[in-house]
């Protein structure tokens, strides 16, 4: 297996961990006014997205934690891969049922059902060149 390969999964993780680590890290400190609304909230919608974005950001820096030696954190890959799937699920589900979001929701879409179980496949061919 070519140290190559894993050198560039290493980085691809790497950019991509900066997509939820960024967001999340805005998100706790801006709150819903990063979505670039007026519409102001309740307490209850701007300390629920701040949890939120708290969670975004230890996804992030979960994946960040796997770099160092990728081919051996099969587990937590794919458990983080999981959560973030799951909400890239519910994110599809307001697309359907509420409408086309904006550029950047509908990016962040591609990169939770698309881009991270791409990075999972990769990962996993690897780590299993890798033992």
């Amino acid at each position: 297996m070519s140290s190559n390969e894993t050198r560039a999964l290493q980085a691809a993780v790497a950019l991509a961990s900066l997509v939820p680590i960024g967001a999340g890290a805005i998100g706790i400190l801006v709150g819903p006014r990063m979505m670039g609304t007026a519409v102001v909230g309740s307490a209850d919608l701007d300390s629920h997205f701040r949890y939120l974005s708290g969670l975004l950001l230890a996804i992030g820096i979960g994946f960040a934690s796997t770099i160092p030696r990728i081919e051996a954190r099969k587990g937590r890959f794919r458990l983080l891969a999981g959560v973030v799937v799951v909400g890239g699920l519910g994110r599809l589900l307001s697309l359907l049922t509420t409408g086309v979001p904006s550029a950047t929701m509908t990016a962040a879409l591609v990169m939770e059902l698309l881009v991270t179980p791409g990075l999972v496949l990769w990962q996993h061919r690897v780590a299993r060149r890798k033992h």
